[in-house]
């Protein structure tokens, strides 16, 4: 027995400093990932969706974003005759958020940036809807 503890000498302090390591970077990987969450909560809550003045807006085609981290937005708008005439997804990175890719067409028949958001997609649509206004404006209501 005791040739066996000499041969192995400090492999219990080995076992429990590597698994000290691990807790640890299992508590900062935790804690990163906490954080990411609390400041996309931050961001989405922030995002206060305006309606745009659409006979204010020339003719043309205009490109807007929005990105609150776990969920971001790049649309194409086109705007003919004072009348936003297409809106096209051109980017929607979301989790269960994509039913709110039906906003387009319902900011289309409205013609209003305000409308509605989806019931149980309400980051994507603040992020869709976000990314119109700032294609239209050129503004952002929150800083990513």
């Amino acid at each position: 027995m005791s040739n066996l503890k000499s041969k192995v000498p400090g492999k219990p302090r080995v076992i429990v400093l590597v698994v000290i390591g691990i807790v640890v970077i299992a508590l900062a990987v935790g804690a990163y990932l906490l954080n990411t969450l609390r400041n996309y909560k931050k961001d989405v809550d922030a995002i206060q969706i305006q309606n745009v003045d659409i006979t204010s807006i020339e003719d043309g085609e205009y490109f807007g974003d929005c990105d609150v981290g776990l969920v971001s937005a790049k649309v194409r708008v086109v705007v003919e005759s004072q009348a936003i005439t297409e809106i096209e997804l051109l980017e929607h990175n979301n989790g269960r958020g994509s039913a709110a890719e039906t906003l387009p067409g319902e900011i289309i028949r409205e013609q209003r940036v305000d409308v509605d958001a989806i019931s149980g997609a309400t980051a994507s649509s603040k992020v869709i809807l976000e990314s119109v206004y700032n294609a239209l404006t050129g503004k952002r209501t929150i800083m990513n």
